[in-house]
């Protein structure tokens, strides 16, 4: 059976809490929730799965996600709050913002990107990026699930390098070119005649 990892408090990821770790994944945290009641909402991460917990209107809900459902996981820009400071942050992201899940924040953007892709790459979705405008987008061209990137350039028939030997043939030694017959000089050559 897996190990569940547990934090509370303050949104995860943040440096006021243990960093959420993909790896070790499922994990539990407590994230805040304008939308609930204290503020707060439950949050389980399973690797196919996520299960959110709250209380709107003195009414408890506990909604299963599956992970697939989501956009994928996105780097944003995090503004300033009471008194934390202006950072980037790594969310996944759901078509509903209530659902969207803060995963990683920091100040700096040293650590950001290698936590972006990380969490990408153990939820199986794609990495996402906000513009300004807010609008998700991808960064990296796809087809279907797949990353794609432009072809190579073909190789010029005419190029200097194509008159180059293969490579196996430059393993190979050369042959040696055969002496050709000796002659003496001032030597009588010896023919037999019939």
């Amino acid at each position: 059976m897996r190990r569940q990892t547990e934090l509370g408090g303050h949104s995860a990821g943040s440096s006021r809490t243990a960093r959420l770790d993909p790896l070790a994944l499922p994990v539990r945290f407590t994230a805040t929730d304008a939308a609930a009641d204290e503020r707060l909402r439950h949050v389980e991460l399973h690797p196919e799965r996520v299960i959110l917990r709250r209380a709107v209107q003195g009414m408890r809900i506990a909604l299963n996600v599956p992970v697939q459902a989501f956009l994928g996981v996105s780097i944003r820009l995090t503004p300033e709050e009471n008194d934390a400071p202006a950072g980037v942050g790594v969310f996944l992201e759901h078509r509903d913002p209530a659902l969207s899940i803060e995963l990683y924040a920091a100040q700096d953007s040293d650590d950001v990107v290698a936590e972006w892709q990380l969490w990408s790459r153990v939820l199986g979705v794609p990495c996402l990026v906000a513009g300004s405008d807010g609008v998700l987008k991808d960064p990296f061209p796809r087809l279907g699930a797949v990353r794609c990137k432009p072809p190579a350039q073909r190789r010029r028939r005419r190029s200097p390098l194509s008159k180059r030997r293969p490579r196996f043939l430059a393993r190979r030694r050369t042959g040696l070119a055969r002496l050709g017959s000796l002659v003496h000089r001032e030597e009588r050559e010896i023919i037999a005649r019939n």
